[in-house]
């Protein structure tokens, strides 16, 4: 019995092997259509394939950029610093914050945007110029925006642990190295903002408390009575408008 099941196997092996049978090209059934999978030699096809994985690879990475090359980052911390300054754990909501953040990003990125479609992106979509001058045109003036918001001395720190002791212009400075430079200038700058609008908060905590303290009442929480005086200050001097309008105009 094994041996026959053994001729069986041999036999079909056989057959596939030197039948001059012909395979059907492998399908795929998708939305209802047969789709047809095959080798393909127009070279074009493959360049097409290479640029939707660079588009692809873009849209994947535009986060990132979005966070670290624009003014975003300032822009988050100093709306956190004001809800914190307030005494306001979750008003307004995160997703507020990201969201007028966000939105303030693309105000003062619009201009840099539209240089950028018009020198490098549109050029490219018609074929006028090749993918690494796209490239370079798109990020002139990203990097000549991140260049006004950069301090020299953070600028240097990264450029002496790169070795890179003289440069005679700017376009000699590497945007890797710009671009941590830029990130921790940024930082510097809304810790500075955040600490001025601390200032007139603080001090309304520190009137109250000693209030409270004056008149015997140490139980009862500071907070409780100078959050309602916090928010109307904030309200009285229309903060928002004023936080909005600085941040805004604080980018060269």
């Amino acid at each position: 019995m094994k041996k026959g099941i053994k001729i069986i196997i041999i036999s079909l092996i056989l057959v596939v092997i030197f039948s001059n049978f012909s395979w059907a090209e492998p399908t795929i059934s998708l939305f209802g259509k047969d789709v047809t999978l095959q080798d393909n030699n127009n070279p074009q096809n493959y360049v097409f394939s290479l640029q939707l994985l660079f588009i692809l690879t873009i849209l994947t990475l535009a986060p990132s950029l979005l966070i670290m090359m624009t003014g975003f980052t300032r822009i988050l911390i100093v709306l956190s610093f004001i809800r914190n300054a307030l005494g306001l754990q979750q008003t307004p909501p995160n997703q507020v914050i990201i969201g007028l953040a966000m939105f303030l990003t693309f105000f003062i990125m619009a201009p840099i945007a539209t240089e950028v479609n018009s020198e490098a992106i549109q050029p490219y979509i018609r074929e006028e110029i090749t993918q690494d001058v796209a490239i370079e045109r798109g990020m002139e003036p990203i990097r000549s925006f991140m260049f006004k918001e950069t301090r020299d001395k953070d600028l240097g720190l990264f450029l002496n642990m790169k070795n890179i002791s003289k440069v005679n212009s700017l376009d000699e400075i590497p945007t890797h190295v710009l671009i941590p430079a830029f990130i921790i200038s940024e930082l510097k700058t809304a810790f500075q903002i955040g600490f001025i609008i601390y200032i007139p908060f603080l001090v309304i905590d520190m009137v109250v408390a000693s209030t409270l303290m004056a008149m015997g009442m140490m139980m009862l929480p500071p907070v409780i009575i100078s959050l309602p005086f916090k928010i109307l200050l904030f309200v009285l001097v229309d903060g928002w408008n004023l936080i909005v309008k600085s941040l805004v105009l604080g980018f060269k």
